[in-house]
C-alpha cells in the first residue's frame, strides 16, 4: 500500500464498464440483432454502433423505431438478460483493465464505476473481480440523464467528496471508450482518458487518447492529473505518452 507520507496527486479513478473494463459491446450488439429480427425488423452494424455508450433508455427508443414492438422497459430487460447470460458463461475482460485496477487498489486510489448498464449487469461484473475495487457504483438506472450528460460522473464525484470534501474533479481521472462516455466525462470536469474500442474517437485536445490500457500504470494516470494541476488551460497532446512515462511536459 502507498505510504500516507506520499499521497498520490490522483485521488480517484472513475471507470466506464462496457468496452473499457469488459468487452461486452459485441454481446449487446448480438442481443439487438436478435431482438429486432424477432420482431421482423432490420438492423445493421452501423445502427448498432450508434448505440455504443448511450443510455439504455435512448437505445430502447431507437430499437422501437427499428420495429421492436415492446415498451422500452421490456426492451431494456430483454437485452440485459441476454448480456448477463453471456457474461455468466464468459467475462470478456479488456486488455490491461484488471491489472490497472489492481495497481490502483494497491496504491490506495479510490475507484468508482460509472456505467450506463443497469444494476444487475454491473453487479455480475463487479462480482467477477477478485477484490472490492469499487467504492461506489453508478448505473444507468440510478440517474435521470444518461451519457453524454455528465450526471453519472457528477454523482460519483459527489459521493467521493462525502469522505474527502477537498476532492475535486481535477483530482479524478475518467476512463472511457465511447464518444458519449468521453463527452460525459469531459463535461464533468474530470481528467479524461479515451481508449477507443468498438467505435473510433475523434482527436480532441480536451482529453488524452490511449490505444490500450495494457501496460499502463498508476504513474501514467498521475502524470495526466499533474499536467492538469500545473497547466489547467493547456490542451492534452494528441498523441499519448509512452506507457511508464513520468515526465510532465
Amino acid at each position: 500500500m502507498r505510504s500516507s507520507a506520499s499521497p498520490s496527486v490522483l485521488k480517484a479513478a472513475l471507470w466506464d464498464m462496457d468496452g473499457t473494463i469488459v468487452d461486452t459491446e459485441p454481446y449487446w450488439i448480438e442481443a439487438e440483432y436478435a431482438l429486432v429480427s424477432a420482431h421482423g425488423g432490420q438492423w445493421s452494424h452501423e445502427q448498432a454502433l450508434q448505440l455504443v455508450g448511450q443510455s439504455l433508455v435512448f437505445s430502447a427508443g431507437v430499437l422501437q423505431e427499428a420495429g421492436v414492438q415492446m415498451p422500452r422497459r421490456d426492451i431494456i430487460d430483454t437485452l440485459t438478460a441476454q448480456v448477463i447470460g453471456r457474461v455468466r458463461d464468459t467475462v470478456p475482460w479488456r486488455p490491461g483493465a484488471r491489472e490497472l485496477l489492481e495497481q490502483l487498489y494497491e496504491a490506495d486510489v479510490r475507484c468508482a464505476l460509472v456505467t450506463m448498464s443497469e444494476g444487475p449487469l454491473a453487479r455480475e461484473i463487479v462480482a467477477s473481480l477478485p477484490r472490492p475495487y469499487f467504492e461506489y457504483v453508478v448505473t444507468g438506472d440510478t440517474v435521470s440523464r444518461g451519457k453524454p450528460d455528465p450526471e453519472a460522473y457528477l454523482k460519483a464525484i459527489a459521493f467521493l467528496q462525502n469522505n474527502d470534501p477537498e476532492l475535486t474533479a481535477d483530482d479524478c481521472i475518467a476512463l472511457e471508450d465511447s464518444q458519449p462516455g468521453v463527452a460525459a466525462a469531459v463535461a464533468s470536469g474530470a481528467v479524461t482518458v479515451a481508449i477507443p474500442h468498438i467505435t473510433a474517437l475523434a482527436e480532441d485536445s480536451r482529453h488524452a487518447i490511449w490505444d490500450t490500457l495494457e501496460g499502463r500504470s498508476v504513474a501514467d494516470l498521475e502524470q495526466l492529473v499533474e499536467r492538469r494541476r500545473k497547466f489547467p488551460a493547456a490542451p492534452f497532446p494528441v498523441e499519448a505518452a509512452e506507457p511508464g512515462s513520468n515526465s510532465v511536459d
